[in-house]
């Protein structure tokens, strides 16, 4: 889906380096109007190619005043597309355009109340005063020649502004999260009222076209599938196979880092139910032995991934003249792991801030690759959220156990063992991460929660078991609540089921005489532990 063309793509968002810029995504894309996002300094002339029907400038951390501070192509605001920016976009537009943005004397975070100063589309079916979410320093003095001061709060005077007649608007606070009691109605309205845009994007339309494009560019070649047992890998898995057919074969590599019985589901589900051809790889063995002695998380998804590849490199040579790898890359993944998906991750001449995101760890399916890779990589899922994979899971006929399974790292357990990892601590983790799973089950909270899952921290406390003194391990739960993993809050289990978890983990487990829960949200922890 990504990547320049002669197709005309509905909404582009430019992305400054804001924390919410997927967020805006998600909320264009929950009104059924396809979006794709872009490093903020791609010439015009390379956008202009995809004829982008309306344009959204993100947030971000910097002040357009500095030097180096992240700019746009200012032709954006010629070419005749209807734009909205959103803080920082909002504040680079206006100066672009003439207007004086300046340090505020007083910073403006959190909740505030909007009032509406002037009538406007984008404000439409809108009641004044209305609560909004700012997180600015800065703010926009006079608005720009041609532009209506459209609200205002009690802090910042310029809080929304608009010029019709172009169809340039701007906003200091942020629609996108929920804090903005209107802000889906403000984006709804931007997309259609200003926009003239319509909501007929769906999952089943990108299936349609995704089916289509990997017919087109696999032709009569071969393709594997890494395939985990995730909803992620196993949705590109189907998704492929009714494009090619048998010309897929997936490649499920048991690294022997799972959770319990989770290979034996994976060949069931695919090899017994779904009839795509599976080769199943038992590799514990090969993996725990290049693990042994590592202790750095990086190192550990460095090898794992690098050795997962190889796996597939070898089964592939045999299968005879294979071409494709496909994975089940997400949005996410690609952000976290630093890429910008579409437009390349190369400086440009204006500012050189392509491919600004931060890199908070690497993905073993988009980063620590081998230099050298003989297979092509094709990745359907790349521009989507998880819960998008969840519902297009659905549309294609995967079981209901797969759906809804919560999302696994690619290195599996051997991210949740901080330390070395060897036998004996996977088995101990497994047994840990069943009794949090199974109880979260029993608890009809499966589907509430984002992630729910046993870490091994290595560290032993001491304890007392029967009548002696203990001196055993701990283990750390972690439950978190999310929408699409970018951010996420501790979820607040009860405490019956946090004291039934805890009971059973130490009673089951001999060699654990301790139990804590992980209240970090993200950010700034991360989900997993490493």
């Amino acid at each position: 889906m990504g990547g320049a063309s002669m197709r005309q793509l509905p909404v582009l968002i430019l992305d400054f380096g804001g924390q919410y810029t997927q967020l805006i995504a998600r909320r264009v894309r929950e009104a059924h109007v396809y979006c794709e996002i872009a490093p903020c300094d791609v010439p015009w002339s390379e956008l202009s190619l995809q004829r982008p029907q309306a344009i959204i400038l993100s947030g971000g951390p910097a002040s357009v005043y500095q030097e180096g501070a992240p700019r746009c192509d200012p032709a954006i605001f010629q070419a005749g597309v209807p734009v909205l920016g959103i803080c920082y976009g909002m504040q680079l537009m206006a100066r672009e355009l003439g207007a004086d943005v300046r340090a505020s004397e007083e910073g403006e975070y959190g909740p505030a109340d909007l009032v509406l100063r002037e009538a406007s589309p984008l404000f439409a079916g809108i009641l004044s005063p209305t609560p909004v979410w700012m997180s600015h320093g800065d703010q926009v003095v006079t608005p720009p020649p041609g532009f209506r001061v459209l609200a205002s709060t009690a802090v910042t005077p310029v809080a929304a502004i608009g010029d019709e007649q172009r169809k340039l608007y701007g906003v200091q606070f942020h629609p996108e999260v929920a804090h903005t009691r209107e802000g889906k109605a403000l984006l709804k309205n931007f997309l259609f009222r200003i926009a003239g845009l319509e909501p007929s994007w769906t999952l089943s339309a990108f299936r349609e076209e995704t089916i289509a494009r990997i017919r087109a560019e696999v032709g009569s070649r071969k393709a594997v599938c890494g395939l985990s047992g995730g909803v992620d890998s196993a949705t590109a898995a189907v998704l492929v196979h009714q494009a090619i057919g048998d010309q897929l074969t997936c490649i499920f590599v048991d690294h022997g880092l799972l959770r319990a019985g989770e290979a034996e589901e994976v060949v069931r589900t695919f090899r017994d139910r779904l009839r795509i051809p599976l080769i199943h790889v038992r590799a514990e063995d090969r993996f725990l032995n290049r693990l042994k002695g590592v202790v750095d998380p990086e190192a550990k998804r460095r090898i794992i991934g690098e050795e997962f590849i190889r796996v597939f490199e070898e089964e592939a040579s045999r299968l005879g003249d294979v071409t494709y790898l496909v994975q089940g890359t997400l949005y996410p993944d690609v952000i976290e792991s630093g890429g910008a998906p579409g437009y390349g991750n190369g400086t440009s001449g204006n500012g050189g801030q392509r491919g600004r995101a931060a890199v908070i760890k690497s993905h073993h399916n988009v980063g620590g690759l081998p230099e050298r890779m003989n297979l092509k990589l094709l990745e359907p899922l790349r521009l989507l959220f998880k819960d998008e994979v969840r519902v297009l899971a659905g549309e294609l006929g995967l079981p209901e156990e797969i759906v809804w399974r919560q999302p696994f790292p690619g290195p599996g357990l051997a991210v949740r063992i901080i330390g070395e990892v060897t036998r004996e601590r996977l088995e101990l983790l497994r047994a840990a991460d069943r009794i949090v799973t199974d109880e979260i089950r029993k608890a009809g909270l499966e589907r509430s929660i984002w992630q729910a899952f046993a870490v091994l921290p290595g560290v032993r406390t001491v304890g007392v078991k029967g009548d002696g003194r203990s001196y055993a391990e701990l283990v750390a739960i972690r439950a978190v609540t999310s929408e699409d993993g970018m951010t996420a809050d501790w979820a607040r289990l009860p405490y019956d089921l946090l004291g039934r978890i805890s009971t059973r983990i130490m009673n089951e487990l001999p060699s654990v005489n301790r139990v804590v829960y992980d209240i970090s949200p993200k950010p700034p922890a991360t989900i997993e532990w490493e």
